[in-house]
């Protein structure tokens, strides 16, 4: 089938984002340490002539593809030829005004190479999304460039850029899904009484739904009174870090947010099970355990993982926010960034939060549409 050319509407947007991004933006931030203010410079300032020129030809093939082809698979090629070249302008950025062996100055990634980094990658997404994958080469490609992420990065190839100078490891993907764990311990079993016991069913969803409307910030500050009390009152508490500030307010707070989508979409999944199923494996013998565990949970398994799909995505959103009240994770860099004006520490915490987001959902949505297919 022949290529079409077609001026493409989100291409268009994108292109000139990503060219406003390289005429007026600063590509790279230097600082010659982490407080003073930082000079801006362009591409053009930091690299010779021949790499600029090498990285605005890939950035230009992108641009192409981005406007004119409306091939998916030539889309995601030119989209991924751009973001390789720009991330190695960035790495060879950060080495050329780096000196030897100084661990003092600071290179930031400056606002133009966010947006066009930005512009390329949603290019790619949206060459992905056009190509219709299928559940499991979605999982397949992110876990291709997850190891690609993590080959570069181990490699050393960013390690004189500020944002990997200031990165330590996080305490976020534990209080994310340690918080997430304990509420589908809890939420499960609620969810099945609430289908089986209509009576209690408004009750437990109504003080969830309370709950739920609390707003953050405000839950972290409830709990910090009783955890600090008892802390003070049992020694015992203390030592296994049960305190008023730090991880286990957070961890409380985000189990009690965990709970109503959980209960809620374990109601409506075990509603939407067949009655004539029920009676059928019923009448085949089977105990009330046996038909809840092979025929209700079975049937209602992708409605519940969508809830737990919602609330995985919550926590790690809100575990950035518990940095505020000392239990680490992500948040810590997004605040300091905000405190210290520095841009890179607040994209450092943001970046990978958003990651971790998007791979969940993409993992997540991969197997409640392998489970929808098996059902049917």
């Amino acid at each position: 089938m022949p290529t079409r050319f077609r001026i493409d509407r989100l291409g268009a947007l994108l292109v000139a984002t990503g060219a406003l991004a390289i005429a007026l933006l600063p590509f790279v931030v230097f600082k010659s340490n982490r407080i003073m203010p930082g000079d801006p410079r362009s591409l053009w300032d930091v690299l010779p002539s021949t790499q600029v020129w090498a990285c605005l030809v890939c950035v230009s093939i992108a641009a192409f593809a981005a406007l004119l082809l409306a091939d998916a698979r030539l889309r995601l090629a030119g989209a991924l030829l751009g973001v390789v070249a720009v991330c190695l302008a960035i790495a060879t950025a950060g080495d050329a005004l780096t000196p030897l062996g100084n661990r003092v100055v600071r290179v930031a990634p400056g606002a133009g190479f966010w947006l066009l980094f930005i512009a390329l990658t949603l290019l790619a997404t949206d060459a992905i999304t056009r190509l219709r994958p299928g559940p499991g080469v979605r999982v397949l490609l992110l876990l291709v460039f997850a190891v690609i992420a993590g080959v570069t990065v181990s490699h050393g190839t960013f390690d004189h850029l500020s944002i990997m100078r200031e990165y330590a490891v996080s305490a976020h993907v534990v209080l994310a899904f340690g918080s997430l764990a304990a509420a589908v311990l809890v939420a499960l079993p609620t969810g099945i009484v609430c289908h089986r016991i209509p009576r209690l069913r408004n009750g437990i969803l109504g003080v969830l739904n309370i709950v739920q409307t609390v707003p953050a910030i405000a839950l972290f500050g409830i709990l910090m009174a009783p955890l600090g009390a008892l802390a003070a009152a049992v020694p015992l508490a203390a030592a296994l870090g049960i305190r008023g500030i730090g991880t286990a307010p957070a961890v409380i707070a985000l189990f009690l947010y965990s709970l109503l989508p959980i209960v809620a979409n374990t109601v409506v999944g075990l509603k939407r099970v067949s009655p004539a199923a029920v009676e059928a494996a019923r009448g085949m013998g089977m105990t009330r355990w046996q038909i809840l565990r092979t025929i209700e949970l079975a049937l209602a398994l992708p409605v519940i993982i969508t809830g737990i799909r919602i609330v995985l995505v919550q926590n790690i959103g809100m575990v950035t926010i518990a940095a505020l009240i000392g239990a680490g994770g992500l948040g810590t860099f997004v605040f300091q960034g905000i405190g210290q004006t520095a841009i890179d520490l607040v994209l450092l915490g943001a970046i990978p939060t958003v990651a971790l987001a998007f791979s969940a959902a993409v993992i997540l949505d991969s197997l409640v549409e392998v489970l929808d297919r098996t059902r049917q």
